[in-house]
């Protein structure tokens, strides 16, 4: 993860260090007549969520009618056959906890609540997950805060799933994972967060190896334009650029939106640098820099190079300005050979890496 510059969490819960808080949560929902004891454990009566089903964008009735003559599980045991279990009782060998209603182990969806209410409190901001979360987890821990009275998320956020090229999920199941680790092996780790941030978060992300290489290029088209402009870096940010951006993250995390801000801002900056307009120059680089830095693309302007490398630079120049071609074409294919990124303008040689 930190190869992909991914921030660790300030907390990393285990289920199992909070089971006295779901007892307790459990327990005070059963005193409030939204759950209720069966032979097999403990189970929320959706009916006492006016809006269940706010996450599916189907109203309760909705989705009993639309799952026909299908036979419930464990609808012998339920009011409703929508009413999911907090706490299970145990069979004999399985993993157990004390309760007051008997030996068992808390219901998936009651582990979620229970930990985001302790270590993020009431109405946080947002509460993120795969888009086969939305129902019935994201909706079911939803319903149990409403059930105890509490706010919980203010936004919800469901992400598409990294497909394949030819749209299929990719799942060990099935037998077409791409293995992050051996891309990173391979790849930029920049160019895998790019791909990421060119498609909107609700839409399938495909992977394959056209469209990596396409952000890898991209990004050398970045990185290029990085040390190209690097001696006119100390421009304020174009806040016209600043405020098209925030306006397309403010429009449900529209990243595609900010990325072709990125590619359009550049192009006007390097049309700049042509004519010599340093002042837009500046402050649209500022800009560029900004906005990538906020999406957690970091750019390169090749001065991480070794001291040799610098100095093949240095020579390549020494050979121009004697007139010496031969030589200076002979160290520009050395360095292009070993994968630099050679670069002379007027103001000199820059190397970079490739």
């Amino acid at each position: 993860m930190g190869k992909l510059g991914v921030l660790r969490p300030d907390d990393i819960p285990h289920a199992t260090d909070y089971v006295d808080q779901m007892v307790e949560m459990i327990s005070t929902l059963v005193q409030r007549d939204a759950a209720y004891v069966t032979d097999d454990g403990v189970y929320l009566n959706v009916k006492s969520v006016p809006d269940y089903g706010l996450l599916a964008h189907q109203s309760l009735d909705d989705m009993l009618s639309g799952g026909g003559d299908r036979e419930v599980l464990g609808a012998s045991n339920k009011k409703n056959p929508a009413d999911f279990a907090l706490w299970k009782f145990s069979k004999p060998g399985e993993p157990s906890w004390s309760a007051p209603w008997g030996e068992g182990r808390p219901g998936w969806h009651s582990e979620c609540v229970v930990m985001s209410l302790e270590l993020l409190g009431e109405d946080f901001d947002l509460h993120c997950g795969g888009a086969d979360l939305r129902f019935p987890h994201h909706e079911n821990e939803r319903a149990q805060a409403v059930a105890l009275g509490k706010t919980f998320a203010k936004h919800w956020m469901h992400n598409g799933f990294v497909v394949d090229l030819e749209g299929e999920k990719m799942s060990k199941s099935l037998g077409n994972v791409a293995n992050l680790l051996d891309l990173l092996e391979h790849y930029d780790a920049r160019a895998y967060r790019m791909l990421l941030l060119q498609t909107h978060y609700r839409s399938p992300v495909r992977i394959g190896q056209d469209n990596i290489d396409a952000c890898v290029t991209a990004l050398a088209g970045l990185d290029s334009f990085a040390a190209r402009t690097s001696a006119h870096s100390s421009g304020s940010p174009d806040a016209e650029v600043v405020q098209q951006f925030r306006t397309a993250m403010d429009n449900d995390l529209d990243t595609t939106a900010a990325m072709a801000l990125v590619f359009d801002s550049v192009r006007r900056a390097n049309a700049a640098m042509d004519a010599g307009d340093v002042a837009t120059v500046s402050s649209v680089r500022a800009a560029v820099i900004e906005i990538l830095g906020a999406l957690g693309l970091e750019l390169s302007i090749g001065d991480d190079i070794d001291a040799d490398i610098v100095a093949k630079g240095v020579a390549l120049d020494a050979a121009r300005a004697a007139k010496d071609f031969a030589a200076a074409d002979s160290i520009r294919n050395e360095l292009q050979a070993a994968g630099y990124v050679v670069e002379t303008t007027k103001d000199g040689t820059r190397v970079r890496r490739g």
